[in-house]
């Protein structure tokens, strides 16, 4: 028999509450004793806790929900215990990894949206409040062994620098112990760009040695529960793993790509007939289901040019192996479990997709996503796609899929990611295993459930109470239910019965059976694109009870359910924060028009030898503007090579470094063209002053601008950059100063070559100005200066 619990667990960190008793002046006195330090535990019986979280998988990808997609680990999971059929994931990553971490909803914890577009309305802040705790500082001040290993996008961008602050890092204010992975929504497979704790740290090996992001975070996962082991086998563990699969770039090594060869010929409209039929042969919906139909902005494969069509059919055999190498990489941590004896008493959640599956990627598919990001997806002709076909999931690309595939991936249901209204953005399939806390093996659970309800569910498993204070603060109550009775009741009537939906203004709500919802904004209209008002948008009604896939709109016959759940629907939104709505785009990406923080402010930011790792958050922003870099550097003789300054990588970027003795400018737009310009003469061994100018021509976005290079003030070479990148140059690269981490900028540098040979003193960035952003010499800098007193 478990002993009953004497911690007071509701206030954390527990109070340390000493025991009266005698106490003797003597040590050596035999009436002298105290009773043994015990280490704080949880109460007896809890679990380990594995939560598994992989990156935009639609309902219909993964083959243990009818996908063509091949995943062992999951089925082998679902046939020892349990598949959810109507699990509930927010639209969008961030949101929903902040919403699984606290058990409240998105925009309670200020995750409205990504971090990279927050404001200053609270429920977009990208802040979660001190008064909603995550999830595994419970666990942790409980007693809990905490790591993470993969992606963390619920860092505010002004808080991502080497300095944070670390509040809302993993390791810092997050609750975890130990965290190895990366800060952001994305990341090079390949290449990445990592953190141990809140310290940059570089892959172990390159690409060319076969490293692969997703099989280091397993070796770290399975290197970690063993140890774990070894040392307090006593003590329970809260893993969290949560790699960067399956999100763009689709990186894979190519002989899982390779497996799929022809499997995708016949296109997006046949897979989804293909896999719906899968999905009812294995019960996984109900025998009443249907399959939804195409809409007109997705466009059929029939209508996509013939000379397209192998390209997009290797775009998914590509997607397909890195799901199934993903799904592998998360069959070696159920193996270690199984080889440490501790698999049959460790929950483990499976989530398979923190959204539906990603339509970001333009109806062609892209090669570098990041063109469509910056509205310029129009350089990515079909010429060049099948020019770059073989090299889809290579170090070389930055790839991703079309939307078509990404409808297919979503079957039965409409829509895709960021689509919150529909179930083809909400849906995801979902394995629970957990021999010693479930019945059934191999059953169905169709109760409807969410990413919210985690937090408890767990809490209620391990036998902790949920906490109403944390370190002092007095904490809100988690507003997800515990999912715990369906482990065992399978016929048990749902108690979460009300959720409400929104992202992007795409917004619905679910109450007891029926959906209302109303689709706003497109997801892979980025750029350029104006929705209609709020108030146009057009709501449809759907009845869960015997239309699970949303495929009959009775918004016409049944007008008072409708009003009735779009007037819930604003009660819950103004209960959660989700109002103001907020469609815009390019608003938010500015932090000035967005109202959110930047770690720099002004037109000038000065950069010191062994600076790196810098988002791009956080150095002051070069883009639609004309900007100016100076180095002061010290060369021991006159061919000096290396990169001064470096900001992006090979998919986007610009740098200034030596070559050969020469300064260089270099301005790389999404790896599609390069603009190189050098100086005439070499730089001259000793201390010198070297300057790069760039002069925006203005007039718009993505415009290009004149080159010029001086040594000492002396112009030394000129030359001409054709365009520029509007909005982003990378989610992933950074910049660096004196070397250039990740991938490079230029081909004239690799790795251990893009080393500084001499010295540098320091560095500045000065950008433009004047409203047309025009960069500025320092006597007119004055002038205007005076002239504003």
């Amino acid at each position: 028999m478990t002993p009953p619990d004497r911690h007071a667990r509701a206030m954390l960190p527990v109070p340390d509450r000493p025991l009266p008793g005698l106490t003797t002046y003597d040590a050596k006195d035999p009436d002298t004793a105290f009773p043994p330090i015990d280490p704080l535990l949880p109460p007896g019986n809890a679990p380990n806790v594995v939560v598994v979280l992989l990156d935009d998988v639609g309902f219909g990808a993964s083959s243990a929900f009818g996908g063509p997609c091949r995943t062992p680990t999951a089925e082998r999971l679902a046939a020892g215990g349990l598949r959810y059929n109507r699990f509930h994931t927010t639209a969008l990553c961030a949101p929903t990894r902040q919403a699984l971490l606290t058990g409240r909803n998105h925009h309670s914890v200020g995750m409205g949206s990504i971090t990279e577009t927050a404001t200053s309305a609270p429920g977009y802040s990208s802040l979660r409040p001190n008064t909603k705790a995550p999830l595994p500082m419970t666990l942790k001040l409980n007693g809990y062994s905490t790591a993470q290993f993969g992606k963390c996008h619920e860092v505010p961008v002004w808080q991502t620098s080497p300095l944070g602050p670390f509040d809302a890092w993993p390791s810092g204010g997050g609750g975890f112990e130990t965290f190895y992975g990366f800060i952001g929504g994305e990341n090079n497979q390949w290449e990445p760009a990592l953190y141990e704790g809140t310290t940059a740290v570089e892959p172990p090996a390159p690409p060319e040695e076969g490293y692969h992001l997703t099989e280091d975070l397993a070796d770290r996962a399975v290197g970690w529960m063993r140890q774990q082991k070894a040392l307090m086998p006593e003590r329970p563990f809260f893993l969290y793993f949560a790699p960067g699969a399956t999100h763009a770039p689709h990186h894979v090594p190519k002989e899982w790509a390779d497996r799929y060869v022809g499997e995708f010929d016949d296109g997006w409209d046949v897979q989804r007939e293909r896999t719906f039929a899968r999905q009812r042969e294995a019960g996984l919906v109900p025998p009443e289901a249907e399959l939804t139909a195409r809409h007109q902005e997705i466009p059929a494969w029939e209508d996509m040019p013939a000379e397209l069509r192998p390209v997009l059919a290797r775009q998914m055999e590509v997607y397909a192996g890195f799901l199934e190498h993903t799904d592998h990489q998360v069959g070696r941590l159920v193996d270690t479990l199984a080889d440490l004896g501790v698999l049959d008493d460790t929950l483990i959640f499976y989530i398979i997709g923190d959204n539906g599956a990603s339509a970001e990627g333009t109806v062609n598919g892209a090669f570098n996503e990041m063109a469509n990001f910056n509205g310029m997806a129009g350089l990515e002709t079909p010429e060049f796609l099948r020019s770059k076909m073989d090299e889809f999931g290579s170090p070389s690309s930055y790839n991703h899929y079309s939307v078509g595939w990404a409808w297919a991936m979503c079957t039965p249901f409409q829509w895709t990611k960021q689509v919150a209204s529909h179930w083809g953005g909400t849906r995801n399939g979902t394995v629970v295993h957990w021999p010693r806390g479930t019945t059934g093996a191999g059953g169905l659970r169709s109760q409807f459930t969410h990413v919210i309800d985690l937090a408890p569910t767990i809490l209620e498993a391990a036998g902790i109470p949920e906490p109403t204070m944390v370190n002092g603060v007095q904490q809100s109550p988690m507003e997800g239910t515990s999912m715990l009775y369906t482990f065992t009741e399978p016929d048990a009537p749902e108690r979460h019965d009300l959720q409400y939906f929104e992202m992007v203004g795409n917004r619905g709500v679910y109450h007891r059976g029926w959906s209302a919802v109303t689709k706003h904004r497109t997801p892979w209209l980025m750029m350029n694109h104006q929705p209609p008002p709020f108030d146009e948008d057009v709501w449809e009604l759907y009845d869960g009870t015997s239309d699970y896939s949303q495929a009959r709109d009775l918004a016409a016959d049944k007008p008072e359910t409708l009003a009735r759940l779009q007037r819930l629907w604003l009660i819950e939104a103004t209960k959660y924060g989700v109002l103001p709505l907020d469609d815009r785009t390019a608003e938010r990406i500015d932090p000035m028009m967005a109202g959110r923080p930047t770690l720099i402010s002004g037109r000038s930011q000065a950069f010191f030898p062994g600076m790196g790792r810098l988002s791009e958050n956080s150095v002051v922003s070069v883009k639609n503007r004309s900007f100016s870099v100076t180095a002061e550097i010290d060369l021991p003789k006159g061919d000096g090579r290396g990169v001064v300054i470096a900001q992006g990588g090979r998919f986007g970027g610009w740098s200034v470094y030596l070559h050969e003795g020469r300064l260089t400018f270099c301005y790389n737009v999404l790896g599609i063209h390069l603009f190189t310009i050098r100086g005439d003469t070499l730089v001259p061994a000793g201390v010198h002053q070297v300057r790069a100018e760039f002069a925006y021509d203005g007039g718009g976005l993505a415009k290009g601008g004149n080159v010029s290079l001086f040594h000492d003030g002396e112009p030394v070479g000129s030359g001409r950059v054709d365009m520029t990148q509007p909005a982003v140059f990378s989610a992933d690269e950074t910049t660096d100063i004196g070397r250039e981490e990740g991938t490079p900028v230029s081909p004239d540098y690799t790795g251990a070559s893009s080393r500084f040979t001499g010295r540098i003193h320091w560095v500045q960035l000065d950008v433009g100005e004047d409203d047309h952003g025009h960069f500025l010499d320092p006597e007119e800098r004055l002038r205007i200066a005076i002239a504003r007193q």
